[in-house]
């Protein structure tokens, strides 16, 4: 009995140590030295300041900037603290008003093209980062006019910024938001358009400032 004790503490105390802490560190250490930028949640930094990351989504709301689609993570959206999705049914009231609401302003937009699927339902986590390329090609317009490009000019930007199916067969093609804003900025400053609104400001600035 008492040898059956001893085996059974020191079992647990050689465990204890070996899976709770030095797998954990192993595992940490090949993370930063093999996969650093995903080990560190793929954050992405202008002039040394962090503001935001490739994997976890922002809401743009100016006019220059292509928007994400819907959040309904924390109270107004894209709260990382709080990732989740409405849970509302397809046929709930509110679900259906809301859509309806965001169709007809996107509608306003560009009258001349169907609303993507993508620009007004929102992500099951309520963080996704990226869009469809049909949400990027819609926003076009409304880009173009804004920071006095050419459509064709924004289109090309779209273009060269996607990612398609992971392998070739999984997921769907799809753009990041953050890095296609960011992609904006360098080609033409948002500063730079004739749009004086309180968005006109530069990305990296904007969101430094947790704007």
């Amino acid at each position: 009995m008492k040898k059956n004790l001893i085996t059974a503490v020191l079992m647990t105390i050689v465990t204890t140590i070996l899976l709770g802490i030095i797998y954990p560190l192993v595992v940490t250490a090949l993370a930063q030295v093999l996969f650093h930028d995903k080990a560190n949640g793929q954050l992405i930094s202008r002039d040394g300041k962090v503001i935001g990351s490739r994997i976890i989504g922002q809401p743009f709301t100016g006019p220059g900037y292509f928007h994400s689609r819907p959040s309904a993570a924390g109270t107004n959206g894209y709260d990382a603290t709080s990732s989740a999705g409405t849970n509302y049914a397809a046929t709930n009231q509110k679900l259906l008003d809301r859509v309806k609401g965001d169709v007809d302003t996107l509608h306003s937009e560009n009258p001349s093209t169907p609303v993507p699927i993508d620009m007004v339902t929102t992500s099951a986590s309520g963080l996704d980062p990226d869009i469809t390329p049909a949400s990027a090609y819609f926003q076009v317009p409304r880009i173009a006019k804004t920071r006095g490009l050419s459509e064709e000019q924004v289109r090309s930007l779209i273009a060269a910024h996607g990612y398609g199916r992971d392998l070739g067969l999984l997921g769907e093609p799809r753009l990041n938001v953050l890095e296609l804003n960011l992609a904006l900025d360098a080609r033409v400053p948002n500063n730079a358009t004739n749009n004086k609104s309180s968005h006109n400001t530069d990305l990296t600035s904007r969101l430094a400032a947790g704007q």
